[in-house]
């Protein structure tokens, strides 16, 4: 399950070597350069020992004869070699690479071999692999040591002895709530492969819509998809391309809560009357099946049979989450079933269909896998529980003989930084979850359905048999407020701050580092296909045609509001939310903390950072009058022009400090407004409150506070 091989030369080597810790400047071989970004860090990293030149380009010459698999994997590295450093110069012979591959018989499940080892030297490199999915690894590994400098094209000659710390490493897409093209998907596929993600998790249906084509059940085509689904061709064309790249697609058909499209379809399966799609306050998640109505489970072994058919892995995730009690209990026919049955609430009763969809799942030879909401049904110890609703269930869900997949923590959707999922460990079973703190401040009733998120101040640690339980972990991306060309953004680079903390060991956890690296690996994500800026320009371009420079200076020192108060303000708004400056804010915003970063060292004693601070205020501050001008007239800019205001203001007091300004009232002034957007930043800060709490204009919060703070606390 995990191998960990110590770093060989020393914590040095481990601080300095791996990602942008390759210092920038670094002298190798005689050659100043910046050095590359490795992401995810190797189990194992040598010492650099300079560099060799790629200026002849890179031939493979393979130990053994290819399959077309890996051909195919070639391939693709040389495209992308390409499109990282520029074609290859006609001067000197090319740079050989030689692989070995070990056949593999486990490729594409729990059990693939994905080590290998990488050596790169002046005359030639070597890549030994246990199987497939080691080689696909090992190519995304030299590709980040290749380099395009001013003396042409390097890699860097090391040795790279590496495995993944967890055999599943997912990545959850919501394609219900707001569908994605097959091009969309096969590009999140692509740089799933290159941070060496494995498993794809494919939410397929939900309130919103249907999204796979069924010829069993064409209803759910016609009229549950709305009209966008994806044909069975196309679902096998997408497992397919992933296979190519070492990842499984794990298929998700939610059972028997969130099925109001699958309900439309086919609504003598409702537990309720189906809700008005459009009627404001209707929660599109509630509509639930009957499970007292024997043609259900008639119905759910056919969908789940011929959807088995597109989908080969081992693995079907049949949901299980978030059913509401009331579409149950009020249905007087199913209330009277359960009182014969003896089903003493709404939990019971779905414990028993849980078990029932199981035995469907094993007798059609799948495992079935649910959210952590099954693990309270009477189900065999082999059926996979996805902990969400807080650390303490990958405690309770290996205790009772579960294998576990953790998301709780690495929702995507909530728009919080890289550096917070960063710091969540899957093995920590208090790291995330409602804690005492939060419940003190907010106050509110503790129902059954709040006490299941709410942190457990006991949980014990995970013991090593626990440990053996946990499969591995997925970042998941809700889209209920994430449109097509907005994905790329949504999902990268922080999806690759979580490949990181699933991949390498334990012991990596250099947040400052991660944030020195990741725009590193970004520019490298869109060189080989991520169309992240490209979406945002045109958002921008849609706002402010021809005009876009002000609306871009704001939306690098800004960042979303966090904890789902986005989703409380687009319940407003509707989907003008989509096409608004906040669709277009980086979570993570690189440029603030590039200057939060500055003005920390600054106030420490680099007094050589003056100068580059200031250039940085004076231009914000004086972005606001550019930013009026194009703001009138439009709504969503408008909105937003008082975050530009206050932007500003907070330049100005940061330029006051770096000028020696006399006086007290400007840094009152100063004071008064760090502390009301303090209050912002925290009233966002948890779910609790992001439901509460007063929200900034447009959802926009000012990135650099800290900077500014630092600032200004130092004149004190």
């Amino acid at each position: 399950m995990t191998r960990t091989t110590p770093f060989p030369y020393g914590s040095f080597w481990k601080k300095v070597c791996l990602g942008s810790a390759l210092l920038a400047g670094t002298v190798f071989g005689g050659l100043a350069q910046a050095a590359p970004a490795l992401m995810p860090v190797p189990q194992s990293v040598s010492a650099s020992n300079g560099v060799a030149s790629l200026a002849g380009g890179v031939r493979i010459v393979w130990a053994t004869p290819p399959s077309p698999l890996l051909q195919r994997a070639a391939a693709r590295f040389a495209q992308r070699l390409g499109a990282l450093t520029g074609a290859s110069s006609a001067h000197g012979g090319p740079y050989v690479l030689h692989i070995s591959a070990s056949y593999d018989p486990a490729y594409l499940t729990v059990r693939a071999k994905e080590h290998y080892a990488l050596t790169t030297s002046a005359d030639g490199a070597h890549l030994e692999a246990d199987g497939p999915a080691g080689v696909v690894h090992g190519l995304a590994t030299f590709l980040q040591l290749a380099q395009k400098t001013s003396d042409g094209v390097v890699v860097e000659r090391l040795h790279i002895d590496d495995a993944p710390r967890f055999a599943w490493r997912g990545l959850l897409l919501d394609v219900s709530r707001h569908f994605a093209s097959v091009e969309t998907v096969k590009r999140q596929l692509d740089a799933m492969e290159l941070m060496k993600l494995n498993v794809l998790h494919w939410h397929l249906n939900d309130g919103t819509g249907f999204r796979v084509e069924s010829r069993v059940f064409p209803k759910l085509t016609s009229v549950g998809s709305h009209g966008q689904y994806y044909t069975q061709a196309e679902v096998r064309d997408i497992v397919a391309y992933a296979a190519d790249r070492g990842i499984r697609v794990v298929p998700e058909f939610d059972v028997p809560g969130h099925a109001l499209a699958v309900l439309q379809a086919y609504p003598e399966l409702a537990a309720q009357p189906l809700p008005q799609v459009n009627a404001i306050g209707e929660n599109l998640n509630n509509p639930a099946m009957d499970p007292t109505n024997p043609k259900t489970l008639t119905f759910i072994r056919a969908l789940y049979a011929e959807m088995e058919t597109l989908f080969p892995d081992h693995y079907f995730h049949s949901g299980g989450d978030e059913v509401l009690g009331t579409q149950w209990t009020s249905n007087p026919k199913i209330a009277a079933y359960m009182k014969v049955h003896g089903y003493k609430d709404a939990p019971a009763l779905q414990a028993a269909f849980t078990a029932q969809v199981e035995k469907i799942l094993s007798s059609q030879g799948r495992v079935m896998m649910g959210w952590d909401e099954v693990s309270e049904a009477p189900i065999p110890k082999n059926v996979v529980v996805e902990g969400w609703r807080g650390s303490k269930w990958t405690g309770s869900a290996t205790l009772a003989g579960h294998p576990v997949v953790v998301s709780s923590g690495y929702y995507l959707d909530m728009l919080t930084p890289s550096r917070t999922h960063y710091a969540i460990d899957p093995y920590d079973t208090k790291a995330n979850g409602i804690t005492p703190e939060e419940l003190a401040e907010t106050h509110p009733k503790i129902t059954p359905l709040l006490q299941a998120f709410i942190q457990d101040p006991n949980a014990a640690p995970l013991t090593d048999g626990q440990k053996n339980m946990v499969l591995g972990a997925e970042g998941a991306l809700w889209t209920e407020v994430v449109s097509e060309n907005m994905l790329d953004a949504r999902l990268w680079p922080r999806t690759a701050a979580l490949a990181e903390r699933f991949w390498s060991s334990e012991n990596v956890r250099d947040v400052d580092d991660l944030e020195r690296r990741l725009p590193v690996i970004m520019a490298e994500l869109q060189s080989t296909g991520l169309q992240a800026a490209q979406h945002e320009n045109a958002l921008k371009e849609a706002l402010a045609p021809a005009h876009t420079g002000p609306l871009s200076m704001l939306l690098s020192v800004t960042v979303p509001v966090r904890n789902y108060a986005l989703n409380r303000l687009a319940s407003k708004s509707g989907d003008a939310m989509l096409s608004a400056p906040v669709a277009i804010a980086d979570p993570d915003a690189f440029e603030a903390i590039r200057f939060n970063d500055m003005a920390k060292r600054y106030v420490a004693g680099e007094k050589s950072l003056k100068a580059p601070l200031k250039a940085m205020l004076a231009s914000w501050a004086a972005n606001d009058e550019a930013f009026v001008a194009i703001a009138a007239d439009v709504p969503a800019l408008e909105e937003v022009t008082p975050v530009s205001h206050t932007v500003a203001a907070l330049s100005n007091a940061g330029l006051n400090v770096l000028n020696g300004a006399s006086g007290t009232a400007w840094r009152l002034d100063a004071q008064h407004l760090i502390a009301a957007q303090e209050e912002l930043f925290h009233n966002s800060s948890n779910h609790l409150l992001s439901l509460r709490r007063e929200q900034p204009p447009g959802g926009l919060l000012i990135a650099i506070l800290p900077g500014i703070k630092a600032l200004v606390a130092s004149q004190n």
